[in-house]
């Protein structure tokens, strides 16, 4: 059975809103002296949990709130959860850049954290500089970083840069090298947040891989944290829930990140865009809404597997006239991962707008071939080439219930697989 390597018991963070006093110079001797003896802050005052869907009355917020973990050596946990939740707060009391306000924490080895761009690097040191200083923090010698560093510098794919101040980098240069820096330290535990979503996907990749192996082959332990929960589902054994500063659920991976989605499956089967901030675009035609409507025309939130489904998307324009409208929508799982898509242009089939501030674009999907389960929607506009509107919202939530798919009355139970397919059959003697 592998050692613990981090213990986290009864540990808690709050937070003051607004400005904080500077207090008194016999509070602080007071604080420290109870800190000395293992006892809990005599100053420190009930408050209200981290939720930021409510207004609170009080000026303290619990950040964590009586958290307790362990982990093992080798182990990959994963740390999910909504923004606000903790995640972060956590990490960062575990790579001792703030202190809790009550409990403790035990690690075992030394520490490499990759937080939030701008830590862990000093700007006017060169990226070569920047190498050594972090090794020297973790306690390695000269010639130990020395043996790692080509492979630091390959990793990165910086050396052109390597001797340039890295407040010069962009800011996935600046990734790159801090968690090639992290990785190939020789750390024995390894914290991630979620600052790899700077990285392109060839990188993110190229990390989860490296991750992977670190843990598999060399036994380090490592504390992930993202919102990709195709990431947390490929890459940790063990994953934490945490809401508004609590555990929610800590087990299996598979068990919690389902867990966790069918809580956030809440969300309402379609969106109403119509003041959202969150898009890019010149805003030419923009999304409003999507209707979902099954094969006698009325608006559903379900549909069956095999039946004609009809997307309905509402968009308004900016302009009175607008021609080649290319509208597209992906289908994507709950892990965020694109299933499908279809672009309006793959069929040779644009939009015309004329005076007109709002019109519907009807898209029939036949024989709908998606398993039974929830499938997002995401979409985008382009007008004459040019990106109109791209939310960073869903448009919807499409729920799927099975259906006749073969028009066998049969349900296909022999394996489960996100699509279905027909097939021509023939056989023949040779």
């Amino acid at each position: 059975m592998s050692e613990s390597v981090i213990k986290v018991e009864n540990l808690s963070k709050q937070y003051r809103l607004g400005e904080v006093g500077t207090g008194t110079l016999a509070h602080d001797l007071n604080r420290w002296w109870h800190r000395m003896r293992g006892k809990e802050d005599p100053y420190l005052l009930v408050g209200e949990e981290n939720d930021r869907e409510t207004v609170g009355n009080s000026e303290y917020v619990w950040s964590l709130r009586d958290i307790n973990f362990e982990v093992k050596q080798g182990e990959v946990l994963g740390i999910i959860g909504k923004n606000g939740a903790g995640k972060s707060t956590l990490l960062k009391i575990l790579s001792r850049t703030t202190t809790p306000t009550s409990g403790s924490i035990k690690l075992k080895g030394r520490v490499a954290s990759l937080l939030e761009v701008g830590t862990g690097f000093h700007p006017e040191l060169s990226g070569r500089d920047n190498i050594f200083l972090n090794g020297s923090i973790l306690g390695m010698s000269k010639s130990e970083i020395k043996s790692k560093f080509d492979e630091i510098v390959d990793f990165a794919k910086v050396d052109r840069y390597i001797d340039t101040p890295v407040k010069r980098y962009s800011s996935g240069m600046y990734v790159r090298l801090a968690f090639a820096v992290a990785a190939h330290l020789d750390p024995e535990i390894l914290i991630v947040d979620e600052v790899l979503a700077v990285g392109d996907a060839e990188f993110q990749q190229k990390c989860l891989g490296k991750m992977r192996d670190v843990s598999i082959n060399e036994g380090k332990t490592i504390l992930f944290v993202s919102h990709s929960m195709a990431a947390v589902r490929n890459l940790c054994n063990r994953v934490i829930h945490l809401k508004n500063g609590s555990i929610q659920q800590n087990g299996d991976t598979a068990e919690v990140v389902n867990s966790y989605l069918t809580s956030n499956n809440t969300i309402k089967t379609s969106y109403d865009l119509s003041k959202s901030k969150r898009r890019s675009g010149s805003g030419v035609v923009q999304f409003l809404s999507m209707e979902l409507r099954n094969e006698d025309g009325e608006v559903v939130n379900t549909v069956l597997t095999g039946d004609n489904v009809t997307l309905v998307f509402k968009l308004r324009a900016s302009v009175s006239r607008a021609t080649k409208i290319d509208l597209g929508f992906s289908f994507h799982n709950a892990y965020d991962e694109v299933l499908a898509a279809l672009y309006s242009s793959y069929q040779d089939y644009y939009i015309e707008i004329s005076d007109s501030e709002y019109i519907n674009v009807y898209c029939v999907i036949p024989e709908f071939p998606f398993s039974a389960g929830q499938l997002v929607v995401r979409g985008r506009i382009e007008v004459a080439g040019e990106e109109s509107d791209w939310p960073s919202e869903p448009l919807g939530i499409i729920n799927i219930e099975t259906g006749d798919f073969f028009r066998t009355s049969k349900i296909n139970n022999k394996i489960t697989t996100p699509f279905l397919m027909k097939g021509i059959w023939d056989s023949r003697s040779y």
